[in-house]
């Protein structure tokens, strides 16, 4: 197929691999072509909701067949949950990632922290969005609003209530000008009921929440773009319970800014910011500048993400496991010392 005989088209949902594309004020149902399938590494390399492509029509312009992705500005990108291998795309060409919790038992501040990772990673901002604010009463929801900035340096939070419209505007504000944006979040923190109420009609499917934990059924089950009164775009998303951080790069310098700030007064300039002297981070802690949870937090995703990059660079593989043997080696010379001086 030729250059010629293909239009850009936006991609607008996406069932397992199935697609449905906007073009000149509506939308058809699209197909992958059989060559950009074949010649796909991964993924990575096929459409994803938010997408520009090139298409062709067909049956007088009423089917669309996608044959290549436009160059993109931004990736969410997450670990396919069914494989647990592949990197799996969830939306793309995104402004702003809107990280939903609800304050009900879905309010999850671990949960929130890994979604910042993945958001700022892809390229595009995130903004916190708090929902069920009728179900936190006060002095609980200032404490969690508060524990949330702590968690989101530099980041906007937006704290509604989706059945009374509280604090809804705030988020119409921030769609405003055409910008597209997606929703991420556990199921039932509210992503499909607040889409409802920005769009101002039954756009999105909701349902039910437990009480016994605040989880809901995922009434998502595919990704889809919603285009709202306000000029915005918003790419809904089906609830995401684990968010594993193997494909992160850079996001975790930007959610913990503080602590990369802190950082550069550190003696050595690799330093773990465990027990190594002149550690400005351990004591920022130690002077309560600095919440030692933060700190927890840091760590704990960074070695997750180490993890993971060492178990996929052979280098890195070989580098960690002399330093597992000389670590060995040491601790067997320092029983040999202890038992030649006790005269063993």
């Amino acid at each position: 197929m030729s250059e010629k005989s293909t239009v850009p088209a936006l991609v607008t949902a996406e069932q397992r691999q199935s697609f449905t594309v906007y073009l000149e004020g509506r939308e058809l149902p699209a197909s992958v072509c059989g060559k950009l399938l074949g010649e796909a590494a991964s993924k990575l390399d096929l459409p994803v909701v938010g997408d520009n492509v090139a298409v062709s029509l067909h049956d007088n312009g009423e089917k669309a067949v996608i044959h290549g992705v436009l160059p993109r500005t931004s990736l969410l990108l997450r670990k396919e949950a069914a494989t647990g291998k592949d990197a799996q795309p969830l939306a793309a060409n995104i402004a702003k990632i809107f990280i939903v919790m609800g304050l009900d038992e879905s309010y999850n501040i671990a949960r929130l922290e890994r979604l910042l990772v993945a958001a700022w990673d892809s390229g595009a901002a995130p903004v916190v969005v708090l929902t069920k604010k009728d179900l936190c009463p006060e002095p609980a929801l200032r404490e969690k609003i508060s524990a949330v900035e702590r968690a989101a340096p530099g980041v906007e939070v937006v704290c509604l209530s989706s059945v009374s419209g509280e604090g809804v505007e705030s988020v119409a504000k921030l769609l405003g000008g055409g910008i597209r944006c997606c929703f991420i979040g556990s199921s039932g923190a509210g992503k499909s009921t607040l889409i409802n109420r920005l769009s101002g009609y039954e756009a999105a499917q909701t349902g039910p929440v437990r009480t016994s934990d605040g989880r809901g059924r995922h009434t998502t089950t595919s990704r889809h773009l919603y285009f709202l009164p306000c000029g915005g775009q918003i790419i809904d998303t089906p609830g995401i319970r684990e968010f594993c951080l193997e494909y992160a790069q850079t996001g975790l310098d930007a959610s913990f800014t503080e602590i990369e700030e802190l950082a550069k007064e550190c003696r050595f300039q690799d330093c773990s910011h465990n027990s190594e002297p002149g550690c400005a981070v351990v004591a920022a802690v130690g002077k309560g500048t600095l919440p030692a949870v933060r700190l927890t937090s840091y760590q704990k995703l960074k070695k997750e993400m180490l993890h993971h990059e060492i178990k996929t660079d052979l280098i890195k593989r070989i580098q960690a496991k002399r330093k597992s043997m000389a670590f060995s080696r040491l601790c067997r010379d320092g029983s040999v010392k202890k038992r030649k001086l006790r005269g063993g």
